[in-house]
């Protein structure tokens, strides 16, 4: 070989070399980032015991406090026609006791735009879920209106649709939104569209595995570039006793309510409600950002029972297999874990087996001196079907951030249906401190479905923070308030002050900072500049008994944050002014008002400021919307949508005889507008008539004479 050739060769193999060592780098890149742990920057929550934050369930299980209570009397249930302590008694339920929402009717629905008159017709799921998605943005210190047009994600899990399913008392006009209101699809949607989220949006129903499976999709999404933030979660609250009447023909309720997992006690499944939901980002995404990171997503896996003992049993080996997998997307040993929030429903047959698979994969990693520890938040809340295992995801971060695994309650007498005799895993019976032991605090989370879907994920707690900066020299900062209403200003005011009062470590500068740039801006608002904690106080107070801020929304203007080098700090989140809103039985007299009828000639008022159009114009859109509407306010933000939009344009059409395009109603959605476009319409007619049909035209009508004759 000449020395030429034997040069080109040699540079050619260095060539390709290099090239493999690219192509090896960007592999590896690509591996990397498919199993990137995914960040948990916020959380928001609703269960049974008056839980309305995490805070809240942190007393609730730091406390270990049982949730259950009696059936609701708010939903038109008939409780004595229903209960029967009897097992074999038929359309009866021999529970009478569970984990309830409080207020689950209640919603405000000015506040997300939605007309009082839909509202009765959306399904109490749909409401919670947009409740918690703005409380979930908040804590993770982003203005929720900023989304509109992002990349985020939506993934929720659904399994009731029985609101609009019943026989109910309908007010006039509303059948129609009667499926949307209760569609699965919409609860999801409604999110997404509510604050213009363009990433992907789903709605899961795997039955009682559906919330875990959704945080498992939105993983996956963040880590494909799918979407660059995800909520993820699920809801579920109970419009029928169906449920009920369901477990109690299978034998599968608990006689008390209760959930006593893994107990010799346990009985069957105690039924509940709830609606959790968790704001994920990239954890590399949430550093930059700046983003608060409660814990990790390290790893997670979903499986199918496949052929089993039968449709509805769960299958041991496939539980195996779901947490194996998860342990091997989380790169982790059965070692590496310290404890488990599992699934733990309290049947007979199922906490068994799951306990089975938990000691064959965990237990032989761990030893009498370190067990694997076991607990479920189903022994205080009871289980909350949709909404269960992100309730679980919820309890064990705030677990890992307080240092403390909480004990489950029924749990004394460890059931004798599971051998325990090894000691390597172990009921939480009692609180047990929760040490790092130089190593990060990691737990898995369980979730089992009766459809056979099974998910398992591994959480760890977050890396440890940047040490945070204190000691501001004093100075006179702008604390902004903003609400949507008077009332919930004041609301507002007195949560801050409340808040302020529990932590009295709040840097006055950042709590300032965080008021001003991440919360959203609506049109009543207050300031107060000071530099004075007491001050403050006094202030918030004050507004939250009425009295007005004392300074204007100027002092904000051009306000510089940089040289105070503030941080962003979590605050209470936005006082909803929340109403019931709820579809009685058909027996029952609806709780919205039926709206009055379009206005003839004869009722229309003379004196009225309002033309005659604009008096028809606003009756029409009372009808329609279930609140009488000002001249100038626009029609979508009193909650008018597209369905309502058309319904308007053909009542409008009927009693103008006119032909109003419905592109003009959506193009100049107020009443002032409506009624100049229909004046316009009407007067071109007459401009085209002959003399002597528009001297007919304008004659005085006879009170038998329609608004179009």
């Amino acid at each position: 070989m000449s020395a030429v050739s034997e040069a080109k060769l040699t540079e050619y193999l260095r060539t390709l070399t290099l090239e493999l060592h690219a192509a090896e780098a960007r592999a590896r890149k690509l591996e990397e980032k498919s199993r990137e742990p995914i960040a948990i920057v916020a959380v928001a929550c609703r269960y049974p015991g008056g839980v309305r934050t995490p805070d809240d369930l942190w007393q609730l299980l730091r406390d270990g406090r049982d949730a259950t209570s009696s059936f609701p009397d708010d939903r038109g249930w008939n409780v004595d026609a229903l209960y029967d302590p009897n097992p074999d008694a038929k359309g009866k339920s021999y529970a009478r006791d569970g984990g309830f929402l409080e207020e689950a009717a209640h919603f405000d629905p000015t506040f997300f735009g939605i007309s009082p008159r839909e509202t009765i017709v959306v399904d109490p799921q749909q409401r919670l879920l947009l409740e918690t998605s703005w409380e979930t943005f908040e804590r993770a210190g982003i203005d929720p209106t900023t989304l509109a047009g992002s990349q985020t994600g939506v993934f929720f899990g659904v399994i009731y649709n029985d609101y609009g399913a019943r026989p109910v008392n309908v007010p006039e006009g509303l059948e129609g939104y009667l499926g949307l209101g209760s569609s699965g699809s919409m609860a999801s949607g409604r999110v997404a569209y509510t604050f213009g989220l363009h990433g992907p949006t789903l709605t899961i129903d795997t039955a009682c595995s559906s919330s875990l499976v959704a945080i498992h999709l939105a993983c996956q999404a963040l880590r494909h570039g799918e979407c660059s933030l995800a909520l993820a979660g699920g809801v579920s609250v109970m419009s029928t006793p169906f449920a009920f009447v369901s477990f109690s023909r299978q034998r599968g309720m608990a006689s008390d309510g209760r959930c006593k997992s893994f107990a010799a006690e346990a009985d069957g499944v105690g039924l509940a409600e709830g609606a959790g939901l968790v704001l994920l980002e990239r954890l590399s995404d949430a550093q930059q950002h700046g983003h608060p990171i409660l814990a990790v997503v390290r790893g997670s896996a979903v499986n199918q029972d496949g052929k089993s003992q039968g449709v509805t049993a769960p299958n041991g080996p496939a539980q195996e297999r779901v947490i194996l997998q998860a342990l091997d997307s989380a790169r982790l040993g059965p070692q590496d874990i310290d404890a488990v929030e599992a699934h733990g429903s309290g049947t007979t047959l199922g906490d068994p087996i799951e306990a089975q698979a938990l000691i064959a994969t965990y237990g032989p990693a761990h030893s009498p001196e370190k067990p694997l520890w076991l607990g479920s938040l189903k022994s205080n809340v009871g289980h909350s079907q949709a909404a269960a295992g992100v309730g679980g995801v919820i309890k064990m971060v705030l677990a890992m951030q307080n240092g403390l695994l909480p004990k489950s309650l029924h749990a004394a007498n460890p059931s004798p249906h599971i051998d325990w005799s090894a000691g390597t895993v172990r009921l939480l019976s009692e609180p047990v401190p929760w040490t790092a032991n130089g190593k990060p605090r990691r737990a898995g989370v369980s979730s089992f479905g009766v459809s056979g879907t099974n998910a398992h994920i591994i959480l760890e707690e977050a890396p440890a923070a940047p040490a945070a900066v204190s000691g501001y020299a004093l100075t006179k900062v702008p604390v902004r308030l903003s609400a949507k209403t008077e009332q919930a200003l004041r609301a507002q005011a007195e949560r801050l002050r409340a808040h302020l009062v529990d932590h009295p470590e709040l840097e006055l500068v950042d709590v300032a900072y965080s008021l001003a740039t991440t919360r959203a801006q609506f049109k009543h608002r207050a300031v107060f500049v000071t530099d004075d904690r007491s001050e403050l106080l006094r202030a918030l107070e004050a507004l939250a008994q009425g009295q007005p801020a004392a300074a204007p929304e100027e002092a904000l203007d051009g306000f510089d944050w940089q040289p105070l080098a503030p941080r962003r700090v979590a605050l209470p989140t936005y006082a909803f002014q929340r109403q019931r809103y709820w579809l009685e039985s058909a027996a029952v007299a609806s709780p919205v008002a039926e709206a009055p009828a379009a206005l003839g000639l004869d009722a229309i008022d003379a004196d009225s400021e309002l033309s005659p159009t604009e008096q028809v114009v606003s009756s029409v859109w009372a009808q329609i919307l279930g609140t009488t509407p000002s001249l100038h306010q626009n029609f979508f933000e009193l909650g008018g949508q597209s369905l309502m939009a058309t319904q308007i344009v053909l009542r409008l059409a009927d009693a103008f005889d006119v032909d109003l395009p419905l592109a003009d109603m959506l193009a100049l959605p107020t009443v002032a507008h409506s009624a100049a476009r229909i004046d316009a319409l009407l007067f071109e007619r007459v401009a085209a008539l002959s003399d002597f049909e528009a001297e007919q035209m304008l004659e005085a009508p006879s009170q038998e004479t329609s608004l179009h004759e």
